[in-house]
Parts: structure tokens; C-alpha cells; sequence
């Protein structure tokens, strides 16, 4: 990983003097974790693929403005967060019911591909997967700061300066932020483990 760190920066320079091979190694290095980033704040597949390619068009627009101040990834997600921000405000200001809805799905959130009937899942492996569903449905409840700070510790495996540094918040206030997402989470999830219901 310690080299993957080193060569970003690296790679970010051959871009803002046009290197598209350079790009290309950092889009296939990058594209997954920023979608997965994106796909968790926006909890919108579709929304996630077009805003993550939007990403790394702003990477290349921007490779310019790239200095070698901090990690190359604080500079990428800082884009894809301000990328999902302006999603999720112009979301509010003209929202879309999903195609969805008007079949008479009355479910919130994403839909979910449906099971192949004749596959046969163990009690234990259903446990386990509604639990990670009803996590991140707690995730996606979080405040925009809380769950961006966790998603970046946790997914991203990123430290809290550089967090810091994506959210524009000072090193304690990052800390509260992962703190105060984490209590929450395990207020919502406690009860659901004793008891198997979701309140």
C-alpha cells in the first residue's frame, strides 16, 4: 500500500502535464473505492455510477489545480464528496419518484435485485445479511457529516486528518464526528440484535 501512496502522487503530476496513461492507472486504481464511497452516501446505484464518473472527470479537469500537499486520496474524495453533496442538494430541490414506485413498491430506499428462488440460504447467512442491511440503513440515516466521516474511516481506511482535511473540520471535531455515528449505530443496532426487531 505504502508504494500505491507513493505512485499516486506521482501519477497525479504526469497528469496535470497530460498523461492519459497516467490517468487511466489512477481511474483503475481509484474507481471502485469511489464508488463504493458514493454508492453509500447516495444510496442510488445509478446515481453513483454517474457521479463517480463525474469524479474523475473533475480529477482530470482539476489536475492543474493538484499540489502535493496531502494524499492524493484526500484530494479525490474531497471531489466525490462535494460531487454527492450537490446530488443530494439538487435532490431536494427537484425531487423524482423512482420508476419503482409507480409499480406499487411502497419500500423505501434502493431496490434490491430479487432472490433466485431455488437457491437455498441458511438461517444464519440471512441473519447476516439483514443485519448489514439494517446497518446500513442506519448508516444512511446518520447526518451527512457522521456518515461521510464514518464511511471514509471505515471503507476508505482513511486517518482522521485526512478526513479532516475532505469534511473542512478541525482533528477533534473529525473525532466527535466518528464518535458521535458510532454511539448512534450501536443505539439502533443494540435492540435489533436482543430482540430481532428493527424500531
Amino acid at each position: 500500500m505504502a508504494e500505491s501512496v507513493d505512485t499516486d502522487a506521482e501519477l497525479m503530476m504526469r497528469v496535470r502535464d497530460g498523461d492519459r496513461e497516467a490517468f487511466e492507472e489512477l481511474v483503475m486504481r481509484y474507481q471502485q473505492p469511489v464508488l463504493n464511497f458514493i454508492s453509500r452516501t447516495l444510496r442510488d446505484e445509478t446515481e453513483a455510477e454517474d457521479v463517480a464518473q463525474h469524479t474523475f472527470v473533475q480529477v482530470w479537469k482539476s489536475a492543474h489545480r493538484y499540489q502535493v500537499t496531502a494524499r492524493f486520496t484526500t484530494w479525490l474524495f474531497t471531489i466525490a464528496r462535494n460531487l454527492c453533496l450537490n446530488e443530494i442538494r439538487r435532490r431536494s430541490r427537484h425531487p423524482a419518484d423512482s420508476l419503482e414506485a409507480t409499480e406499487g413498491d411502497e419500500s423505501e430506499g434502493p431496490s434490491r435485485p430479487l432472490a433466485d428462488p431455488g437457491a437455498f440460504l441458511a438461517s444464519d447467512h440471512l441473519a447476516s445479511s439483514e443485519l448489514v442491511q439494517k446497518v446500513d440503513e442506519a448508516i444512511g440515516a446518520l447526518p451527512e457529516n457522521q456518515r461521510t466521516a464514518l464511511l471514509l474511516c471505515r471503507e476508505e481506511e482513511l486517518s482522521y486528518e485526512e478526513i479532516g482535511r475532505i469534511l473542512g473540520t478541525s482533528l477533534s471535531a473529525t473525532k466527535s464526528l466518528i464518535f458521535r455515528a458510532r454511539e448512534t449505530l450501536k443505539q439502533r443496532i443494540k435492540p435489533y440484535l436482543k430482540t430481532g426487531e428493527w424500531t
